[in-house]
């Protein structure tokens, strides 16, 4: 199973899945019968129910039945997200699906802590990029970037601007200003596919992308906050100004250099290279 395709903590065991709604759903027989040491999924399915009326009541909620082919052709099979997987997980009392429990148990932990002490969720934030292959400077970048796009939104907050659309529709004309291009497009460069929500396209900037990024959002929180700008409208206008400022000194860059900043290098690639690099190394010791 890829990874784009896989719910993280089942790859490597086949269960059957479909896209539905902008996410993975997955069937929900199959992640029992991978947890559970039964020869019938169906039926400790069933007993998992009866044991925990919660669940039971509020299954209708938890699984959607949708189509999902099987060898004897498109069948209707109770399916559910990766948050309701992890519902029906919980109660599940099979020693295969204790590590996920005590994973799910941590990781809630680990959000109360930080709620506590916001310092340590950008110390897992650098070490999950970490993790992925991220060179460390991109992910200095990466963080100071985070934390200029907080300050920002901040700032919107305090001024009226509340939806999440209104949200997405300010942030595009920053980047619509900064780089020439509206972030549909610039992800469609980057070689994302749009069906994946959960894309973020800062994760596959390259170094001058996301320094032209936080270029355009400071400088956007900086005029809004000397105009006073409120509501929605009017931090159109400041987003637009501040996406100006970062597009002018990109502009002069590539007219300095002969190179356009935004390209089609994402992150995989960025990492390959510093791979190489470390492996050329080695090999010159």
């Amino acid at each position: 199973m890829d990874q784009e395709n896989a719910l993280v903590v089942f790859q490597g065991i086949q269960i059957r899945r479909t896209w539905y709604d902008g996410e993975w759903y997955f069937s929900v027989v199959d992640v029992v019968g991978a947890l559970a040491d039964s020869a019938n999924p169906s039926d400790y399915l069933k007993k998992v129910r009866k044991r925990d009326e919660v669940l039971s009541k509020g299954w209708g909620q938890i699984v959607t039945p949708l189509k999902i082919d099987t060898p004897g052709g498109p069948q209707r099979i109770n399916c559910a997200n990766t948050e309701n997987v992890f519902r029906i997980i919980q109660s599940v009392p099979s020693p295969k699906a204790e590590p996920f429990k005590r994973w799910l148990a941590r990781v809630g932990y680990e959000r109360i802590q930080e709620i506590e002490n916001p310092e340590l969720a950008q110390e897992r934030a650098k070490e999950y990029y970490e993790l992925k292959g991220y060179p460390k400077e991109w992910i200095e970048k990466r963080l100071r970037g985070i934390a200029v796009r907080q300050e920002l939104t901040d700032e919107w907050d305090q001024r009226g601007v509340e939806e999440q659309m209104e949200y997405a529709i300010l942030t595009n004309e920053i980047s619509k200003s900064t780089f020439g291009v509206p972030i549909k497009r610039h992800k469609q460069m980057k070689g994302l596919d749009p069906k994946f929500k959960n894309q973020n396209l800062r994760d596959h900037m390259t170094d001058l992308e996301l320094i032209f990024t936080m270029l355009g959002e400071a400088s956007t929180a900086e005029i809004t906050k000397t105009r006073n700008s409120q509501g929605f409208e009017e931090c159109i206008d400041s987003s637009k100004e501040g996406g100006k400022i970062a597009g002018n000194a990109r502009w002069e860059l590539e007219r300095k250099t002969g190179k356009k900043v935004v390209s089609s290098e994402n992150y995989l690639e960025i990492t390959g290279k510093v791979k190489k690099l470390e492996n050329k190394k080695k090999h010159k010791r």
